[in-house]
């Protein structure tokens, strides 16, 4: 029998992507984007919940803007923070597992090498702090959760780094790049890998799902324009100089601590990811 499945903002990159590489004889899918259910609507939700009563809720649902989240925080807490209350307390009513997808915007960055599982989380952002309050509802709420944190994610759905460069690319000979971030770039499809295994699973608990290894925004904007065969002269500069609204965390670096005391094998290094996005994408 076909377990069911809910993903919540079934129209961004992952949400997308992963009801494409989600075994269809395996799992009834049922997608929901933003207009079919809004998260903040807690009646909505347990109704739609319980018609379907899934085995599995995938919440994808976000507002990500980190920069607007600043003078935007109500609606940043009401998606991030009550929007997966609601649906921890319907997923909980049905004894659905729930994986929520957080983000490496919940540390400070300040540890140059990186942040593992068990260390604790300080935004110091709008967009972090909404979604670390998220992460806390699930704990209090729900007992059967995977919280998911993932980092400068991109595939080939939605608006992201590697997309945003490449179109920028084409228009511009010369790009001004930030050179003083250092993260781990994950690609969709290997972030789904984990997902999928995951919910096979009762290994309950908080992941951290990025490409192994790390670079700056220039390194990966290098990378990105040598695996496109496009010839781009990209400049580094700081995080001074470019100019942000919200404040961004100077080390994004995830350690993997929970995939291996759990026995999951190796996350493949973030130029594994981009080399492969770029092969998958030309053959679509």
């Amino acid at each position: 029998m076909k377990e069911r499945i809910i993903i919540t903002g079934a129209n961004g990159q992952l949400g997308k992507q992963l009801q494409e590489e989600l075994n269809p004889e395996e799992y009834d899918i049922y997608p929901f984007d933003k207009k079919l259910l809004d998260v903040t609507n807690i009646s909505r939700i347990q109704q739609v919940v319980q018609e379907i009563n899934p085995h599995i809720i995938i919440h994808c649902a976000a507002y990500t803007k980190v920069d607007h989240a600043e003078k935007e925080q109500d609606l940043a807490y009401l998606i991030n923070a009550i929007g997966a209350r609601n649906i921890a307390v319907a997923s909980q009513l049905v004894g659905a597992k729930l994986v929520y997808i957080s983000t490496d915007y919940v540390f400070q960055g300040d540890r140059p090498d990186g942040y593992d599982e068990f260390y604790s989380p300080a935004p110091i952002n709008i967009y972090g702090a909404s979604k670390y309050a998220g992460e806390q509802f699930v704990k209090e709420l729900h007992n059967k959760y995977f919280i998911v944190r993932t980092s400068w994610l991109y595939g080939k759905y939605g608006n992201n780094f590697v997309k945003t460069m490449m179109r920028l690319g084409k228009e511009r000979e010369e790009l001004s790049v930030v050179a003083d971030q250092i993260g781990s770039p994950t690609y969709v499809a290997d972030l789904n890998v984990i997902i999928n295994k995951l919910i096979h699973t009762s290994l309950y608990g908080t992941y951290h799902v990025s490409n192994r290894g790390s670079c700056s925004w220039f390194e990966f904007a290098q990378k990105i324009f040598l695996y496109a065969n496009m010839k781009v002269n990209v400049l580094p500069v700081s995080t001074e100089e470019f100019g942000s609204a919200a404040a961004r965390p100077k080390y994004s670096i995830f350690q993997h601590s929970m995939l291996r005391l759990n026995g999951f094998a190796q996350m493949p290094s973030w130029e594994e990811g981009l080399e492969r996005f770029f092969i998958e994408t030309k053959s679509h």
